[in-house]
C-alpha cells in the first residue's frame, strides 16, 4: 500500500433513515477523522456506492423500501464491504440473521458514539484494512490452484477469474488458510469470523461455511477442500502456500 493510500482517512458509508440520528453521528465521526457518505435509504446507499468506494458501511436494520438486511447482503456479497448493523434493542432475531448473512458486527441504539468508533476499527483489523499492511499481508495465499490476495482481499479461481467474497467468507477462508489440515471447530471458527459474543450465533459459522464452499469446491455437496469433522467442527484438507509480494 503506498504512503497517500495510508494517509488517506477512513470512509464510513452511514445509512440511517433518521436524520435525528444520522446526521450528528456524521458530524461526530468527520470530527473523529472520518469520511463519510450519508444515506437515508438502501436506494440511496445503492447511488453512493455508483461513484464512491467505502471502507466500511453502518446500516440502520429498520428502514423504509429495502431494509438493512437486504442491503446488507448486496454489500457484504457484492461490494464486499464489511457491515456493522445499528439495532434497536428488540431486534434480537434481526441481529442474528444480519450476522449470518455476512454483517460483522453490531450496536444496538442507544450507543456511546466512542464505542461506536472502537467498534469500527475492530472491524477494519479483523477484515484486513488497517492503514499500514502487516507483513502476512503482503503474501498470496495459494491452494489447489486459487489465489487469495489478503491485503486486496481478492480470491482468483483456477482459471484466473476473480470470485466475490463477503467480509465473513473472507475471514473464515483466512483462518482456514492459516490453520491448514487442523480441526478448527466451531467455536474457535466462530471467534476467528464474528468476534464479540460470537457464542450467541452457533449456526452462523455453518451457514458461512456452507457459502464459502459454494464459492471454492467443485461440488459444494461432496467438498474436497473444507472438510466437516463429525463432533469435531471443519478442517481445510488442501496444501496451502505462501508468496511474498512486491507492493508499488
Amino acid at each position: 500500500m503506498s504512503t497517500s493510500e495510508a494517509d488517506k482517512p477512513v470512509h464510513v458509508l452511514l445509512v440511517d433513515d433518521e436524520a435525528s440520528l444520522r446526521e450528528p453521528l456524521a458530524e461526530y465521526l468527520t470530527g473523529q477523522g472520518f469520511r463519510v457518505s450519508e444515506a437515508e435509504s438502501g436506494a440511496g446507499a445503492r447511488s453512493v456506492l455508483l461513484n464512491q468506494h467505502p471502507d466500511i458501511a453502518l446500516v440502520d436494520i429498520m428502514m423504509p423500501g429495502e431494509d438493512g438486511l437486504s442491503l446488507t447482503r448486496f454489500l457484504t456479497e457484492t461490494k464486499g464491504l464489511p457491515v456493522i448493523l445499528l439495532t434497536a434493542k428488540g431486534e434480537a432475531t434481526d441481529r442474528i440473521i444480519g450476522l449470518e448473512i455476512g454483517a460483522d458486527d453490531y450496536v444496538p441504539k442507544p450507543f456511546e458514539p466512542r464505542e461506536l468508533v472502537a467498534r469500527i476499527r475492530s472491524v477494519l483489523r479483523r477484515a484486513g484494512r488497517a492503514a499500514v499492511a502487516s507483513p502476512e499481508e503482503d503474501a498470496l495465499y495459494q491452494f489447489d490452484g486459487w489465489h487469495l490476495d489478503p491485503l486486496k482481499r481478492k480470491l482468483t479461481d483456477p482459471d484466473g477469474s476473480v470470485v466475490s467474497i463477503s467480509t465473513a467468507e473472507f475471514r473464515l477462508l483466512r483462518a482456514f488458510l492459516d490453520h491448514p489440515r487442523s480441526v478448527l471447530d466451531r467455536d474457535r471458527l466462530l471467534d476467528m469470523v464474528q468476534g464479540r459474543e460470537a457464542h450467541m450465533f452457533d449456526r452462523a459459522v455453518d451457514n458461512q461455511v456452507s457459502r464459502l464452499r459454494r464459492k471454492i469446491e467443485a461440488d459444494s455437496r461432496d467438498p474436497q477442500l473444507i472438510l466437516t469433522v463429525r463432533g469435531g467442527g471443519y478442517r481445510f484438507a488442501a496444501n496451502v502456500t505462501r508468496v511474498a509480494l512486491a507492493r508499488d
